[in-house]
Order: structure tokens, then sequence, then C-alpha cells
């Protein structure tokens, strides 16, 4: 199987799990520090750049709600995240209880743009946020800026990511509202696993 491997500390538990079961497989990773991670435990990591579709993702959540919707991008990853996220059959999200939430908005929105435009794409982005603040002296692994946007609504999410993507200089954003497909949650000692259109068990 090719397997994505996310980006964060709850990712970086789940590279080492997959290398401890030394299981025949190939990986790509969303960042250069899940790459290194993934090498250094014996994993074989590919250049995203040379493949299409990958079997499965794995990857955390800084919030994920009831519906699977959830918001991304704490470690700055989330352009490499979603574009993983997309080329995979099935992506997986792991979290503890407390990433479970009722409502997306009480939680940063990071966006990553690019430092070209910063003023301009943040005095735009005030349509949207009440304040919005830049990660000092921080790059993401595409040369980016990234700001995170606190006071949003939450209501219509679908258009607040398309009113994104439509400024120019914004190149990706932390809503992931389709790419997930299951979620394993972890609380208390009991996990719940939420599939897109069943139950929760």
């Amino acid at each position: 199987m090719l397997v994505g491997l996310g980006t964060g500390s709850t990712a970086a538990h789940a590279i080492a799990a997959l290398a401890e079961r030394r299981l025949r497989i190939e990986t790509v990773a969303t960042s250069e520090a899940s790459a290194a991670l993934a090498r250094s435990l014996g994993l074989t990591v590919r250049d995203f750049a040379q493949v299409s579709r990958v079997d499965v993702a794995i990857d955390g959540a800084d919030a994920i709600d009831a519906g699977l919707r959830a918001v991304k991008g704490a470690g700055g990853a989330m352009l490499r995240e979603k574009a993983v996220a997309e080329a995979a059959d099935r992506m997986i999200v792991i979290a503890d209880g407390s990433k479970r939430v009722e409502r997306l908005a009480p939680t940063k929105l990071p966006i990553e743009i690019l430092p070209f435009a910063r003023a301009f794409v943040i005095e735009r982005l005030s349509r949207w946020f009440d304040h919005c603040i830049d990660r000092p002296d921080y790059r993401t692994d595409n040369g980016n800026i990234v700001v995170d946007g606190h006071g949003w609504d939450d209501t219509s999410p679908d258009t607040l990511a398309a009113a994104l993507m439509a400024v120019p200089g914004v190149v990706g954003h932390g809503l992931f509202l389709t790419e997930i497909d299951a979620a394993y949650i972890a609380d208390n000692g009991f996990v719940t696993r939420l599939e897109r259109g069943r139950n929760p068990r």
C-alpha cells in the first residue's frame, strides 16, 4: 500500500506505530518533518510530486465535528495535507477527545498566503474574521506564511472556503469539509469511530 503520512504530534505517533509494525508499505509525507521522521524509522518515503493516487492517508486534526468537517493546520502543513487527502482513496483522522467539537468556529483557522500579498490578503480577510494573527518568523515547506483567523462564522463553511480561495494570494486554508472519510476519537480509554454516512461506533 501507499500510505499518506500527516503532520503534527498525533501524526508522529501514527508514523512511529506504522514503523514498529514493519509493514510492507511505501509512504508519502505531508511535510519535511514527517518525511524525515519516517525515513529515520526505516519507512520508504516517495516524492508526492510523482504520485497521483494514495491508498490511505492518516492525519490528526485541530477540531472535528460529528459531520467529519475539520479544521487542520496547526502544524502549518494544511495545503500539502489537503493535496494528499484528496489523492487518497480513504482519509482517516485520529485524534483525542478534546478535538471533537460541536462547532468549528472557536478554533482558529489557519490560512496559507503568499508573502508577496501579505498586507493585501490580511486586509481582505477582515471581511470574515474578527482578527488575524500571522505567525512570526514562520514559513511553510512551500515558502509561504501562515495567518491564523480568529472569530469566524461557521454557519456556512462551504461559502467561507470558496470565498477564501477566491482571494488572490491565498493558496490554502485549514477547512477540511469533504476530504475525511473516517475518524477515530480516543477519550477516557474508549475509541469512537465516525464514518461518513454512518452512525458512530
